[in-house]
């Protein structure tokens, strides 16, 4: 049986998504927190690290777009990270005025620790979520993220009242 078929539904449930959306994630990143614990690492972190290991060097605002963040919060957000020595951020050779972001060889080697951990947390996930279910969410997270989908929000929202 699937945890979703035995919990009641919450008694203080959010009466908007964006209640909701933030209040699973404080407790998917509490839980993930709890399995990161002994690398040292946030799930925060773990998950910048994700998208460097695989933006290939990525520049700093690609970077920033593809987690949605702005360019401070993202240089706040590396900070540890470099200070541990497992990020380095460096002048982009063809464009002076960029930084690419890069993880060092102890990067890597805590980014392969922490990705053990987080296919581990994400199958005990799928398997009380179910994985259809955990197919169509991230599928609708996805959806939600993009930019595309933001500025038909904003547009809508924006536009005058008939």
């Amino acid at each position: 049986m699937k945890l979703t078929d035995s919990c009641p539904a919450q008694s203080m449930a959010s009466s908007c998504a964006n209640g909701s959306v933030r209040r699973a994630s404080r407790r998917l990143g509490q839980i993930y927190d709890e399995a990161f614990t002994g690398t040292g690492l946030k799930a925060t972190q773990y998950s910048l690290m994700s998208h460097i290991a695989r933006g290939n060097e990525p520049k700093m605002r690609d970077l920033a777009d593809a987690l949605v963040m702005d360019l401070s919060a993202l240089s706040h957000s590396l900070k540890p990270l470099v200070r541990d020595g497992l990020v380095e951020v460096l002048v982009d050779e063809l464009d002076r005025r960029s930084r690419r972001v890069l993880l060092t060889e102890n990067g890597w080697a805590k980014y392969r620790e922490a990705q053990q951990i987080s296919e581990r947390v994400s199958s005990i996930f799928e398997k009380a979520f179910g994985i259809e279910e955990t197919v169509k969410l991230r599928s609708a997270l996805d959806l939600i993220s993009s930019e595309t989908f933001a500025q038909s929000l904003l547009e809508e929202l924006h536009a005058p009242l008939e």
